[in-house]
């Protein structure tokens, strides 16, 4: 089995305080003693974490990614354990929240985001936009690695995280909840300006470059489009999703009031 790590500020902040008993030790920049890494040093050992001083170069042979002088060694078995965890849920969880929460849920569907930078800072936005749950198939997607919790700044360890086998019937359980479907398509008629964001729904979000499969685009109740004045086309999948998902959190405030 190989040894896995999680680096980075936030993603190591989030998993000391979230589930500390899957951190074997932390690896700390040897050196550095500023106030964030001052803070994950006595977070550990608040968490009973053993903390080991490491050289820069030496981080760097352990991980490829900007690790920022923060390396959390998992210990045996604790990647298995995050299927576990409480923000990672079967499709049942899904359903149950969803009939069971009193106000307007906001779901987000990524359809085959592959990229684990993308999908990260979709988490990130998720977790912003207060969220009720991400979710995306258990194939061709990426998964909740070390370099996704990276970028999402902790937001993996929160944010409802739903793996289902299959996208279009989930969607359809969605429906049968009253929950409904919004899909962004470049080609939509409709501006996402234009659309009543305020009920129920879930933002169906398409893959880099090759957008929503056709069975998850045929579930959508409304497909919309991001107006665009510039010379681009289109947008990065986490772009999009940070736009869609605030001008939801937008609407409902505006209801609020």
């Amino acid at each position: 089995m190989s040894v896995q790590y999680v680096y980075g500020i936030h993603a190591v902040d989030s998993l000391l305080r979230q589930n500390p008993r899957s951190v074997q030790r932390l690896l700390l920049q040897a050196g550095r003693a500023d106030k964030r890494i001052n803070a994950l040093l006595e977070l550990a050992q608040n968490q009973g974490v053993p903390v080991q001083r490491e050289p820069r170069a030496g981080l760097d042979k352990i991980v490829s990614g900007r690790h920022q002088g923060a390396v959390a060694q998992l210990r045996d078995g604790a990647a298995r354990e995050h299927l576990d965890a409480a923000n990672l849920w079967h499709e049942a969880d899904l359903l149950r929240a969803v009939e069971d929460k009193g106000s307007p849920v906001l779901i987000l569907v990524l359809d085959g985001v592959t990229d684990p930078h993308n999908l990260g800072a979709c988490l990130r936005s998720a977790d912003a936009a207060g969220v009720d749950a991400v979710v995306v198939p258990k194939d061709n997607s990426a998964d909740l690695t070390a370099v996704v919790r990276k970028v999402a700044c902790g937001a993996a360890d929160v944010v409802p995280f739903v793996r289902v086998t299959n996208v279009s019937r989930t969607l359809q359980a969605l429906k049968e909840r009253g929950v409904w479907l919004y899909g962004t398509d470049g080609g939509a008629e409709n501006s996402l300006y234009d659309s009543d964001l305020t009920t129920s729904l879930a933002l169906v979000m398409g893959a880099e470059g090759k957008g929503m499969r056709r069975l998850t685009r045929e579930q959508c109740d409304y497909l919309v489009h991001l107006p665009m004045a510039g010379s681009v086309s289109s947008l990065n999948v986490s772009v999009a999703a940070g736009i869609v998902l605030f001008e939801a959190v937008r609407q409902r405030a505006a209801i609020g009031k």
